[in-house]
């Protein structure tokens, strides 16, 4: 694919220039957009004594800025993959009006500000807002708390599993589908054993996208939160106040701890892709 054949069936040649360019001009630019930021970052932090970047890493306001963002990321991306692959079927198996304003919608996120959609979100579920009210009469709590937060993270990150999983099921052929049920499979079984090892690949693929993005997002959650330390402070607003106080080396040492817990978790789920196509491959 992507190759021409000479008509004297002699060598063929691609349509990009050769791989000593092309690779050159990739590393390139990986170099400066990626390995020269962050090498810049792991050097400013070896700067730093250990006793120091431990102390600055792992003091209570910045433990709990951890748990917090970790904790909202991984619940958000987790219910993104669910809500995001149900989208995803029922855009891609069904049509029925508003579909197409439907699908628009999904890229909503991406279009907006995320500060525009951190004071929607705000002004929605605050004490006062439309569903807000009538859940703080229930006793839900939504603005300024780690729900709230979450809610934010969810918000942003579903287009991610829905673009990642949709193109999977619009390949998938319906008729597998048809012929687990005329063999007599119900709904569980061909789910579990037809379309999940199809889509598991593309889900995870999402899954990476929404918590990476939602690892380190700001905008949309700095007005929700309500940015209380201790409770609702992410680690990105706190980043974002030690650069405000001048604290370069404790500022360093929560991002450097950010960019160690980003990077294991992608490398996991790089695992786990391979892992579910091999399997894929073996069924």
């Amino acid at each position: 694919m992507g190759r021409i054949r000479n008509k004297g069936g002699g060598r063929s040649r691609g349509v990009l220039p050769g791989l000593g360019l092309t690779a050159g001009l990739t590393t390139a630019y990986l170099g400066l957009v990626v390995v020269i930021p962050l090498s810049t970052l792991a050097l400013r932090a070896s700067r730093l004594s250990l006793a120091d970047f431990w102390a600055l890493a792992t003091g209570p306001r910045a433990l709990a800025s951890y748990r917090l963002s970790l904790g909202a990321s991984l619940a958000a991306a987790a219910a993104n993959v669910l809500l995001g692959v149900l989208l995803a079927w029922v855009l891609t198996r069904y049509r029925f009006p508003g579909r197409s304003l439907a699908d628009a919608l999904v890229d909503l996120p991406f279009a907006l500000p995320t500060a525009v959609s951190g004071i929607a979100l705000t002004a929605l579920f605050s004490q006062n807002g439309w569903l807000g009210a009538p859940l703080e009469r229930l006793g839900v709590k939504v603005a300024f708390s780690p729900l709230g937060v979450t809610l934010a993270l969810v918000f942003i990150g579903l287009p991610f599993v829905v673009r990642t999983v949709q193109p999977v099921l619009e390949e998938l052929d319906a008729d597998m589908e048809e012929a687990a049920a005329v063999l007599g499979a119900g709904r569980l079984f061909t789910f579990r054993r037809v379309l999940l090892p199809e889509i598991l690949p593309a889900a995870l693929t999402g899954f990476a996208l929404a918590f990476a993005r939602a690892l380190g997002e700001y905008g949309s959650v700095v007005f929700i939160s309500g940015n209380m330390p201790g409770r609702t402070e992410i680690t990105p607003l706190l980043i974002m106040t030690r650069l405000e106080q001048y604290d370069y080396p404790g500022a360093t040492a929560l991002a450097l701890v950010l960019l160690a817990f980003s990077f294991l978790l992608l490398f996991a789920i790089n695992r786990l892709q391979a892992f579910a196509r091999a399997r894929g491959g073996m069924a």
